[in-house]
Formats: structure tokens, C-alpha cells, sequence
């Protein structure tokens, strides 16, 4: 399995089967029931552990061998000597699909050993099943077309996805002030497909707090687009090797960085 058809394939089969898995806990009072604290140290609800039942029933009768890294059970490794990672965060936007609101999604991004050598990025949004991927060097994709960043290049022209407000109100505002409109929609693994695909023009966490699961596949779907995505020193992002690491993140579609940056987190980074 090393194709972009195999990795379509594969995508659209854990989106299916999360989709047939929680469909009816969407929205539902049980949905966000807590059953446990999930790898990444935060706590995993009902919707979220039947997500990821879902997608290990699949890729266990897939057959193919992987390393899975995976926001809930942390890692777990299928078959022999597997050369290839997986990277999945089974919902992403679990309050919007607690609550009903037709915005999240299942991320998964394959790498090899190296967890920085991402191959390919698939995000779905599970509520309307409008389809992200990328391949490494072929591009990125909405629902089989093409996609390219925005080419705004006046930040005042900006809509920007910002979180942070209530820990670093200071920064927050600062970007606020300066571009045209804010968005805070609630799955992050989207919200980097939408600057890759130019429906919105950069991506802003001004608290630190991003996880691999939440980013890696989002990382690459915009890189393929034609953005830009660092760390918030300016630096490409680099993913660590441990879930419970958490990255400052910075993403936009290349044109207006380091305004973006500065705004953000307060540095420049001219010389990266």
C-alpha cells in the first residue's frame, strides 16, 4: 500500500466506517459521556472511543502493516516490521459533534518512520463528507479538484481561524485588529484544509497547545496547496514523536507570514 489510490481508499473507508459509527451519537445526550483520559492526556467521550474502535476494525481487516498513533489509545502497531506511521485523531471537533453541529472530522495522515515525512494527509468532514487529501509532491485536493491557497497578500483582507482568546487575550486581539474577520469553527484538521484551500487565508494558535493528531494531515494538505505552515519562532513545523507534546502553530497561505506571525506570538523569524 503505497499509491495514492490505495491511500484514497483506505481514507474513505475509516471515513465511512467512523461515519456509520457515530451517526447516531451525534448530538445525542450519551455522546459526551467520559469514559476514560485518552493518550493524549485529555479526556476521551463516548463519540470519540466508538470513532476509533471503528477505524482499528478496519484497518485490522485491512491487513496492511502499520504503526497507528491515535489521540485516544495512544499506540499500537498491526502486523510485522511495519514501514509506515499512521497519525489519527478520530474526531476532531468533538464538541461540535456532542452537540450537533455539523462541523467535525477524522484526520489521519501516513508518514514513514520518520513522523516529519508525511505522505499523505486525509481530513473528511464526517457531517457533509467533504473530502481533504494530499499526496507528498502531488498536490492537494477538495472532493477530486485541485486545490490552491488564497492569494490575498494584504493581511487587512485577512479571515483568519484564531484560538487562544481566553488564555492569550493580548495576542488574540492583536491579530483581530489588524485582519478583516476571525473564525473560531471548532475541528482544527478542517480549518487548516480551509487555508488550503484558499476559503480562508491563515491559521492562528496563539496558545501552544496543538497536538500531532490535530495538525499532521492539515500540515500537509496546505504545504501541497501552496502555504506555509511554522511553529510559532517562524520555524517549519516539526511533529514530536509523543502525543502528549503540544506545538504553537502558525499557517497561512505564504503571503502575508510574517505579519501573521508577529501578530500572533510577537516574533519574526526573517532569516529561516
Amino acid at each position: 500500500m503505497h499509491s495514492t489510490d490505495d491511500f484514497l481508499t483506505l481514507g474513505d473507508k475509516i471515513a465511512g466506517a467512523v461515519h456509520e459509527a457515530t451517526k447516531e451519537l451525534v448530538g445525542s445526550p450519551d455522546a459526551g459521556r467520559i469514559l476514560y483520559t485518552g493518550a493524549d492526556g485529555t479526556p476521551t467521550k463516548l463519540i470519540d472511543d466508538a470513532a476509533e474502535k471503528a477505524i482499528f476494525k478496519v484497518l485490522d481487516e485491512e491487513g496492511s502493516p502499520f504503526r497507528i498513533i491515535s489521540e485516544e489509545a495512544g499506540e499500537k502497531i498491526i502486523g510485522n516490521s511495519p514501514d509506515l506511521s499512521i497519525i489519527i485523531d478520530p474526531i476532531d471537533g468533538t464538541y461540535n459533534a456532542v452537540q450537533g453541529i455539523p462541523f467535525y472530522s477524522v484526520s489521519l495522515a501516513i508518514t514513514s518512520d520518520d513522523l516529519n515525512n508525511i505522505i499523505f494527509g486525509y481530513v473528511q468532514n464526517l457531517a457533509n463528507g467533504d473530502t481533504f487529501y494530499a499526496e507528498h509532491g502531488k498536490g492537494a485536493y477538495f472532493n477530486g479538484t485541485e486545490l490552491k491557497t488564497s492569494v490575498n497578500s494584504d493581511i487587512r483582507k485577512f479571515c483568519v481561524s484564531v484560538y487562544g482568546y481566553r488564555q492569550n487575550i493580548v495576542d488574540a486581539s492583536s491579530l483581530s485588529e489588524n485582519v478583516r474577520r476571525i473564525r473560531s469553527l471548532g475541528s482544527v484538521a478542517l480549518e487548516l484544509c480551509y487555508v488550503g484551500a484558499g476559503k480562508t487565508d491563515a491559521f492562528a494558535d496563539v496558545r501552544g497547545t496543538m497536538r500531532m493528531t490535530d495538525i499532521a494531515a492539515g500540515k500537509l494538505i496546505i504545504e501541497e496547496a501552496g502555504g506555509i505552515v511554522t511553529d510559532g519562532n517562524g520555524y517549519p513545523l516539526k511533529l514530536e514523536n509523543q502525543l502528549l507534546s503540544r506545538a504553537c502553530v502558525i499557517a497561512s497561505n505564504g503571503l502575508a507570514h510574517e505579519s501573521i506571525l508577529k501578530l500572533s506570538t510577537g516574533i519574526t523569524n526573517d532569516g529561516k
